[in-house]
């Protein structure tokens, strides 16, 4: 026995029970159904990707993120860290194939070689949504209606939104001189809710060689008491009115119109440490828990497929992160763990009726009824027992009498009550009530 090999998992990654997987299938066919109710399409690309496509539009610590190697044909090439950098090579690639705007749905694993921490992990799911081939107000919103909607659908409700434009940003950058610093800026920014204001002004202070224009940056990214009142602020600081903060004027009255204003604030500090955004970007914090960080994040990306191509296509998407959206919901209790989709066990408690079970089986199946017949005529308490870890309410137990009678009795696993001779048509209306 010496030779066995010991049964582990690499740090940051994991396996997943049947109640985990179940959960998490049935989130993401939740949000599955809200994408496409908004005219999403689903698409898929390769885990591995050329490492050119995926870093040539990245700062430092992606490429430090990144799992990359040689494979055997000597190709330099990595694994994706998200999705949205494989759909702009997707969208140049098959630019002719395609129709614009195109709206599509991405759910997914993408892979980092960061450190795992709470709801952080090496190896994740994420699902994505995009729109390309429109740079309008419109698809702006939209996403953002979306985000909210697809986390309402999952019972994610008590949310917020933060909201900021990476152009007035840049605008603001380019007043004060501090234009050319602009990847180091937006990266320290984006970590000030990790690591608090004073740490941002040192590093600012340290990245520009000024005190005073590190001191500008953090007046600038402090949101004030509303939407307007903001926008206001770091329109004025900015250099005043223009097609940026036009639009997130356009956005705003786009909320109002729909009711949904209240989950959304301007927030000046969210800047997305990537790059590739252009204008619009947001993240989503659960209010209960907002320690875990934001759950749903995006932005407008304008210029990435022109990476890949000499026509420009603007996008805007946003990327749900169903993983640590499952650590925050666990930390808050609001997951309800189930070990099975059955809503029935049929026990197994005569070998002679083994035929008469999967007989009552098929009747209930054809009522929409999920069940299945315990394969083994075994002792009632070990059914028991496998049939709790599945979590399901009723238990089905058909006496040699009852079966000549296609009677059966019904009980509540829970409750323990029992409903004796019923039809499988009395069973049925039992079972969905």
């Amino acid at each position: 026995m010496a030779d066995l090999i010991q049964p582990k998992v690499l740090k940051g990654f994991r396996d997943f029970l049947p109640q985990d997987e179940i959960l998490r299938a049935d989130l993401q066919e939740k949000l599955t159904r809200t994408y496409r109710a908004y005219g999403f399409v689903p698409i898929d690309t390769p885990v591995l990707e050329y490492t050119e496509i995926l870093l040539r539009k990245s700062n430092g610590e992606t490429e430090k993120q990144v799992f990359r190697f040689e494979d055997n044909g000597g190709r330099d090439v990595a694994m994706r860290f998200d999705l949205t950098v494989p759909f702009a090579r997707y969208t140049a690639e098959h630019r002719e194939e395609l129709y614009f705007p195109f709206k599509r749905y991405h759910i997914a694993k993408v892979w980092r070689g960061e450190k795992p921490q709470a709801g952080r992990y090496r190896e994740f799911v994420q699902c994505d949504f995009d729109t390309v081939g429109s740079d309008s107000a419109t698809a702006d919103f939209e996403t953002l209606a979306l985000m909210k909607a697809a986390l309402k659908e999952i019972g994610v409700e008590k949310i917020t939104i933060h909201v900021n434009h990476r152009g007035i940003f840049n605008r603001f950058l380019e007043k004060i001189g501090a234009s050319e610093k602009s990847e180091d800026v937006l990266r320290i920014v984006d970590k000030i809710a990790k690591v608090g204001e004073d740490e941002v002004l040192k590093e600012l202070t340290e990245v520009l060689g000024s005190e005073n224009s590190a001191r500008q940056i953090t007046q600038y990214i402090k949101p004030k008491s509303s939407w307007d009142e903001t926008l206001t602020h770091i329109e004025s600081l900015a250099g005043g009115e223009s097609e940026d903060t036009k639009r997130m004027k356009d956005i705003h009255e786009m909320m109002k119109a729909s009711g949904i204003e209240e989950t959304y604030v301007l927030d000046p500090s969210i800047t997305r440490g990537l790059d590739y955004y252009t204008g619009v970007v947001y993240e989503t914090f659960l209010n209960d828990l907002p320690s875990i960080g934001s759950v749903c994040s995006g932005g407008r990306y304008d210029n990435l497929a022109g990476l890949y191509m000499k026509d420009k296509v603007p996008g805007v998407g946003a990327s749900i992160g169903l993983d640590r959206l499952i650590a925050g919901l666990n930390e808050l209790g609001l997951i309800n763990a189930k070990g099975s989709y059955l809503d029935a066990e049929i026990f197994n408690t005569e070998e002679s009726l083994a035929i008469h079970y999967q007989k009552v089986a098929g009747e209930l199946r054809q009522k929409d009824i999920s069940v299945e017949v315990f394969p083994d005529c075994i002792k009632m308490n070990r059914q028991y027992n496998v049939t709790e870890k599945k979590g399901m309410k009723w238990g089905i137990i058909i006496s040699k009498e009852q079966s000549d009678k296609n009677l059966l009795t019904l009980k509540n696993l829970k409750t323990r009550e029992q409903f004796i001779d019923l039809t499988v048509d009395e069973a049925a209306l039992k079972i969905k009530d």
